[in-house]
């Protein structure tokens, strides 16, 4: 908008009203009328210059629409519009706005930079290289749009425009690795190797010392079966440069294709020995040696750069997890669990480790608490994976940590959305549980039967299911069959043989009961409280009074002991 007519606005919006009068004096009716509306457009103007800074697409438009109603040759309020249409992602409007902005001011670049933005988005390519090719040509001015304009061309399949336009770019930039790197993208898409090749001497040639540059060529080379080539290029640049590691790996992996196995590890120890060389460089080499068919050879040489990185890299989340891996494939798993956790500390950010953690840490004498560590790790860091919401619920369940647990189960399935029946299945069975232990009980039992008809054979959800229904002495013969079901296939399990022998006291099958409690109680080297106690109650049952009293004495130091227990001692009777 032209700086005079702004001028006069902020003059009209701030002058004394004394002051306008006097102007208005001096001005004709026709005259007034005129500069009103020049105020009133520009004022338009103005508020839908800020409502669409604010993302306030619709109002801008209103107030800009009627800026252009009052004043319609004025290439700004078209351009604003344009701008609008655009940023809403509807090129086919914003066309003719653009359009109509450059016809009324052609020498203003910025209106046609946005119709060749809008070109580009219509899928025209060559329309928009139009406009930026005028707006280039005379080799000096607007020459930083020049790599736009190669990289329309290289989309358009127009190579040889765009290596016109790359050598314009290159003579006013200078020598460039990205302009480099799109000449040789089209001497390779042209078959012309050899130009690329050209195009990464230049580069290297002008810029000494830079192993990127090397690399780059060197890719080419070897990716167009020019290994010799590679291997003397790398060669040549180790000699000017002895402590580039990234050269010495580069040397290392021509020379293993090559068959050079001695040369190529000399070159692998140096790089490696040099703390300049990127840690996760340094790790990705490892993790490829590491997937190589195992040999003495490859141990010896895995062995060797544990001994390096480990020196060099002792706090490098990248370097503890291929640590990690090593020990993971010799099935160490403790150790690589301690090296994985190492990795998580520094990175948390990494769900493969992440899960081995979780899942290497269950078992028989489990850490639950240094577990839970992780398994919240895993719900903060991935909020939407359904695996470390099911995670976390489970150990908060063994933890007995039931409403958290409920929340973290209820999570998962809900993530989950019956994807994986698996992780539905052990979801509710623990919702079981935790309901059970909270008092919900119905709903305990509803997720006790969702789990059992996804795997009627779950032993874990039939033994709880079972317990649960025999305190409440609920549906004993459902819960006799489930009990016998598990103690069949796992005949020697205490805690499957206590559920069982408890269900058949509640039925009042003391003899029976009393068998399969002996085999509990002969199965487990510490028996527990639970299974003490109830040995005890079960003796009661069959009048061996003296030993059931024996029995519950036992139990009483044990934290999982009954709250009836100190009576039935005291009282020397059993008490529900």
């Amino acid at each position: 908008m032209h700086i005079h007519r702004l001028l006069l606005v902020l003059a009209l919006l701030f002058s004394g009203s004394i002051a306008q009068g006097q102007v208005q004096k001096k001005l004709s009716k026709k005259e007034r009328k005129i500069q009103e509306q020049e105020a009133l457009a520009d004022r338009n103007f103005i508020e839908g210059t800020k409502q669409l800074a604010l993302g306030e697409f619709e109002k801008a438009f209103v107030y800009l629409q009627r800026s252009l109603e009052l004043n319609p040759d004025e290439p700004a309020i078209h351009y604003k519009i344009a701008e609008i249409y655009t940023r809403a992602n509807d090129a086919k409007k914003a066309l003719p706005y653009a359009e109509e902005a450059v016809r009324l001011d052609p020498e203003n670049k910025y209106y046609s930079l946005m119709v060749a933005e809008i070109y580009n988005n219509l899928n025209q390519p060559l329309k928009a290289a139009e406009i930026l090719d005028q707006l280039t040509a005379d080799g000096e001015s607007n020459q930083q749009y020049n790599l736009d304009l190669a990289s329309i061309y290289l989309q358009a399949g127009e190579f040889d425009k765009a290596l016109v336009v790359l050598d314009r770019a290159e003579r006013y930039f200078g020598l460039m690795e990205p302009i480099t790197q799109q000449k040789q993208r089209i001497y390779l898409r042209k078959n012309q190797l050899d130009r690329a090749i050209e195009e990464g001497e230049r580069l290297i040639q002008a810029r000494p010392g830079n192993p990127q540059f090397v690399l780059s060529l060197v890719e080419i080379l070897f990716n167009n079966n020019r290994l010799d080539h590679a291997i003397e290029l790398v060669n040549t640049e180790i000699e000017k440069y002895p402590n580039q590691p990234e050269l010495q790996m580069a040397a290392y992996t021509l020379l293993k294709s090559k068959g050079n196995t001695a040369k190529s590890t000399e070159y692998l120890y140096s790089a490696f020995a040099s703390p300049d060389l990127d840690p996760d460089s340094k790790a990705r080499a490892f993790a490829g040696i590491l997937n190589e068919i195992s040999t003495p050879e490859r141990e010896r040489i895995l062995d060797s750069l544990t001994v390096l990185m480990r020196a060099d890299e002792a706090n490098n989340a990248a370097i503890y997890e291929t640590l990690g891996d090593r020990e993971s494939k010799e099935k160490r798993i403790p150790e690589s669990v301690a090296l994985y956790k190492k990795s998580l500390d520094l990175n948390p950010s990494n769900p493969r480790i992440l899960e081995q953690v979780i899942l290497n840490s269950f078992g028989e004498n489990a850490d639950l608490q240094g577990l839970e560590k992780y398994t919240i790790m895993g719900v903060d860091e991935f909020p939407e994976s359904p695996q470390f919401w099911f995670y976390d619920g489970v150990v908060k369940s063994a933890l007995q940590k039931d409403s958290s647990a409920v929340q973290s189960l209820q999570k998962a399935i809900d993530l989950n959305s019956g994807q994986n029946d698996q992780l539905d299945q052990v979801a509710f069975g623990s919702l079981g549980s935790s309901l059970y232990n909270l008092g919900q009980k119905d709903s305990s039992f509803v997720y006790f039967d969702k789990a059992l008809q996804i795997n009627p054979n779950d032993e874990q959800v039939l033994n709880n299911y079972a317990y649960f229904l025999s305190l409440e002495k609920r549906n004993l013969e459902k819960a006799k069959e489930m009990a016998a079901k598990v103690v069949k296939r796992f005949p020697e399990n205490g805690t499957f043989l206590d559920t069982y022998a408890w269900v058949l006291f509640q039925l009042g099958e003391y003899e029976d009961a009393y068998l399969y409690m002996e085999k509990a109680l002969q199965s487990e080297t510490e028996p527990s409280g639970v299974l003490l106690e109830h040995f005890g109650d079960i003796l009661y049952h069959l009048g061996k009074k003296s030993e059931a009293i024996s029995y519950w004495e036992k139990a009483a130091d044990s934290p999982e002991a009954s709250e009836k227990l100190p009576m039935k001692i005291r009282d020397r009777k059993y008490y529900e």
